[in-house]
Formats: C-alpha cells, structure tokens, sequence
C-alpha cells in the first residue's frame, strides 16, 4: 500500500480543519484550544496549537494522509516539522479576507522553500458572496499562471475531493517524471 503525506497549511481561519473534517474517514486528531479574547468580531473561538490529522483511502492501494497546520505566527514552528516528508501540499486562502492574503503568500513561500514538492492554493469560501473572484485571488497572491488555483468549500466533501485529487494528480506526475 502506498502512503501519501500531504499537509494543508494557511493563514489563521482560512478553513484548514474543516477541510480536513469534510474527508476524513476517520475522527480529525484535532489539537484546538480555545481563544482568550473578548472580541465579539472574532472569526473563530479557538485555534490549532499543534496539527490536524485526518485519513482517507482512496482504493486499496493508496492512503491519503493529512497534517493541517497551525495558522498562527506564534505556532509557525510546527510548520517545518509537518512539512516533512511531504509530498505536496495545499495553501487555503479565505476569499472573503483580503488582508490575510499577503501573509497567505508568505506562507506558501516558507512551504516552497522547505520542499520542492507540487503544491496547491485553494481558495476557499468560494460560496459566499462577497467571496473574490478566482483571477482577483490569483493576482493579489502574486501566481503565475502555472500555479494551480482552485476554487474550495472546506464544508462540501465534494469541493474537498477535488482540491485532493488535483494536489494528488500532480503528486503522481512529478513522481512519474522521476522515473
């Protein structure tokens, strides 16, 4: 059975966990502590302090595993310790928060220089309304136009699969072309 290690990385609420909830088949290791604000505008109550673990077969032969990262700064040094032994990896990027693009850039960055394995940016909350359209998330993150950009809903299973699938497409190639 072959094994592929895959890491979802971000900003701070872009939507890591419950992509990773959506697939996995079993219950998400999930290490999330509450967040000590008073701040009623806060996007979420509690954060990841260590990483997301979920699992999906995709046929008897190939398990997907999962790692998603923590997305604050001040837990960044997990990111190099995920990143390990990776064979590519996902950059979620909430598309209704703009101002979380540029660090969303620099994370992709940080990941491109731990591992030069495929990678994806997947641009979530695609359903919303006041969602940015995909070729305005393309242009503010700086991607050229081989950079495989993909519309996501971290909430439908579907939307999901299809982030994966690409990332595992692309996996599959560079692992061919090594041959």
């Amino acid at each position: 059975m072959q094994t592929v290690k895959m890491v979802v990385t971000g900003p701070f609420s872009a939507g890591k966990t419950q992509f990773i909830q959506s697939v996995s088949e079993i219950d998400v290791v999930a290490t999330e502590r509450k967040i000590s604000t008073e701040d009623e505008r806060a996007v979420k109550s509690s954060t990841t302090v260590a990483m997301d673990f979920g699992r999906i077969t995709v046929d008897e032969d190939l398990v997907l595993y999962l790692f998603g990262t923590p997305g604050q700064k001040r837990f960044d040094f997990m990111w190099e310790i995920l990143s390990e032994g990776m064979l590519g990896f996902i950059v979620m990027v909430d598309s209704t928060r703009p101002e979380t693009f540029r660090e969303a850039r620099s994370i992709l960055e940080t990941f491109r220089a731990y591992a030069p394995t495929p990678f994806i940016v997947a641009a979530n909350k695609q359903d919303l309304e006041d969602a940015w359209e995909m070729e305005d998330v393309r242009n503010a993150l700086r991607l050229d136009a081989h950079t495989k950009l993909l519309p996501c809903v971290a909430t439908d299973r579907e939307s999901v699969k299809t982030v994966l699938l690409e990332l595992l497409y692309s996996i599959l190639q560079e692992m061919e072309s090594k041959k």
